[in-house]
């Protein structure tokens, strides 16, 4: 009876060892990606990382952007028309490590930055889901949603969240709600 008690405990143990070990690898992996100019993205990607406990990620080019708003913004427009892709400063390490990668960036000319477009171009996003937010003064999401779609075939992008760039700082609520909505 001892011995089988015991052999019993040790299936078990073996069983919930399994299943933990199952778990962890069942789990999504999740990256928090993001391009910022201001400032304002880098806290909302900040607050998502905090919350889902992801590898962040910013992404940046190797030639800075004016500093100066309408130097920047007729960049930007350029960029777009052109559908330049701006050379980044560093290289995603591992992109195959991700299941969901979180998208933050500025609203640029009613859609994602070319840096972003960059980005997405460069890393296979062939079955991972994109979760995008951005941050901006008016203009919501635009077409970024869409235009993220074109980029990413294969890829399942998600409802995303735009927040004000002027209400980045208590938003933290807001950001928090959509996260637990769009993780499942």
């Amino acid at each position: 009876m001892k011995n089988t008690i015991l052999l019993v405990l040790a299936i078990f143990a073996i069983f919930m060892s399994n299943s933990s070990a199952f778990a962890e690898k069942t789990e999504k992996r999740i990256l928090v990606a993001y391009f910022s100019f201001s400032g304002n993205t880098r806290v909302i990607a900040k607050q998502i990382q905090e919350i889902t406990g992801g590898t962040l990620f910013e992404i940046k080019t190797v030639k800075p952007y004016p500093r100066e708003y309408n130097k920047v913004v007729e960049q930007a427009k350029i960029e777009k028309q052109s559908n330049y892709r701006p050379v980044l400063k560093d290289k995603l390490k591992n992109p195959g490590d991700y299941d969901v990668i979180f998208l933050g960036y500025p609203n640029w000319w009613g859609t994602i930055p070319m840096p972003v477009a960059t980005f997405l171009t460069e890393n296979n996003m062939k079955g991972k889901t994109i979760i995008p937010f951005c941050t901006h003064e008016g203009s919501g999401l635009g077409s970024s949603v869409n235009d993220i779609m074109k980029l990413c075939p294969g890829a399942t992008v998600k409802e995303g969240l735009a927040i004000r760039g002027r209400e980045v700082n208590n938003a933290r609520n807001e950001v928090s709600g959509w996260v637990k909505k769009v993780r499942n």
